[in-house]
């Protein structure tokens, strides 16, 4: 009898069991139905839901409890911005991922301090929105160099400083991989590390520098020098 492959069976509900589960948030159906014909043919990744601004994404993310959220920025009524907002209030834990046409960093920067994980431009090679689904899943932090710089930039010069001295060593071993772009299970395999724990340490990471999000410590630690 054939060995069942855990990626492609289906549970009750018809979702792939290990499958990343995504949902589509764009105001423009043909960018949806190109997103969705791609997506589907990715042996480990399940679209399980599509949304056309950033209401109904807000409310489809907190209904299907997506794994990862690919937004559009600008959509009409609540754009990709303000449900960034509503997903961090909420406590709902999908990774966003901006999908936008937009190039300029006014519209990308006020994104990334709502809480996304990173973005990706409309025109990206498929295989490449693929891989960068999974790293978003995976905990990793997408900035191109010219965005995370911006975002520095707009920081006030030493703000938060002060607070670093507060982190114990291990803490700051566990920032600089953060801001190396580094996973919480990587980050396990590099300090030999329970992942719980490394959970734990970046928990107290945020708390002690008074940040919400792993895109926040990052450019916390390239900004104050804690970085390899």
């Amino acid at each position: 009898m054939a060995e069942e492959n855990p990626v492609a069976e289906e549970n009750r509900g018809g979702t792939r069991r290990s499958a990343i589960r995504v949902l589509l948030v764009d105001d423009h159906q043909v960018v949806r139905r190109g997103l969705r014909t791609f997506l589907e043919i990715q042996p480990d990744i399940e679209v399980v839901g599509e949304a056309a601004d950033g209401a109904g994404g807000v409310a489809r993310a907190e209904e299907l409890r997506p794994d990862v959220v690919l937004m559009d920025i600008k959509m009409p009524g609540a754009d990709g911005i303000e449900a960034l907002r509503k997903l961090r209030d909420l406590g709902n834990p999908a990774r966003v991922l901006i999908v936008t046409s937009f190039t300029e960093q006014r519209t990308v920067v006020p994104a990334l301090r709502a809480g996304a994980s990173g973005y990706v431009y409309k025109d990206i090679d498929p295989e490449a929105l693929a891989g960068a689904i999974r790293s978003v899943h995976a905990g990793h932090v997408l900035l191109q160099p010219e965005v995370a710089g911006a975002l520095l930039a707009q920081d006030e010069p030493g703000t938060g400083q002060g607070r670093g001295t507060s982190l114990t060593e291990r803490e700051r071993e566990v920032l600089t991989l953060i801001a190396d772009g580094r996973s919480n299970r990587e980050i396990a395999r590099a300090l030999v590390l329970s992942e719980k724990t490394v959970k734990t340490h970046v928990s107290n990471i945020l708390m002690k520098l008074d940040l919400s999000d792993r895109t926040q410590a990052a450019l916390w630690a390239v900004r104050h020098g804690v970085t390899g």
